[in-house]
């Protein structure tokens, strides 16, 4: 089979088209054969052309960090995870939360029996927003929120100024 068979036209064969890019038929081809395979794969939940580990969903904690004249807090939501399996270290403009999540669910019926477990390590750097003192630093652990308390330093406490617009 001929390359020019498989191009589209998207002219008659007595009129010339304005602009003739082949690239844009083989892009159009490359996207109609792209979404051929995703259809495909997407019904046994495989994706083609990546790593197994990519199609594992990845666990991600939520993260609010909230700013005070005094202090800096940052609040992470981590369901299902014990305190000895987390790790808070801090930096000097960053506060890491590193953990591993391990789940195991077991379900009995009559006739059925399932059971699925989840491992996984995870961490989040969340940036700090202003210097702070480490050695002051405070963190608690309670239903599966971590909530870690950043004093800010003596300098950073009400640092904010005003800055002069001038117009030209």
């Amino acid at each position: 089979m001929a390359i020019r068979n498989l191009i589209r036209r998207t002219h008659r064969r007595n009129e010339v088209p304005a602009v003739w890019r082949p690239e844009e038929e083989l892009f159009s081809l490359q996207r109609r054969m792209n979404r051929l395979f995703d259809e495909f794969f997407g019904g046994f939940g495989l994706a083609p052309l990546t790593r197994w580990e990519e199609r594992l969903p990845a666990f991600t904690p939520r993260v609010d960090v909230a700013e005070t004249t005094n202090e800096v807090k940052v609040t992470a939501e981590i369901p299902g995870i014990d305190e000895r399996d987390l790790e808070v270290t801090l930096d000097e403009d960053a506060l890491t939360i590193r953990g591993e999540k391990r789940e195991e669910r077991e379900e009995k019926g009559a006739h059925t029996y399932q059971m699925e477990r989840t491992y996984g390590a995870f961490h989040r750097v969340v940036p700090l927003p202003a210097r702070v003192e480490a050695d002051k630093a405070k963190a608690t652990f309670k239903k599966g929120v971590l909530t870690v308390v950043l004093p800010k330093l003596e300098g950073e406490k009400g640092a904010g100024r005003k800055i002069e617009i001038k117009a030209e």
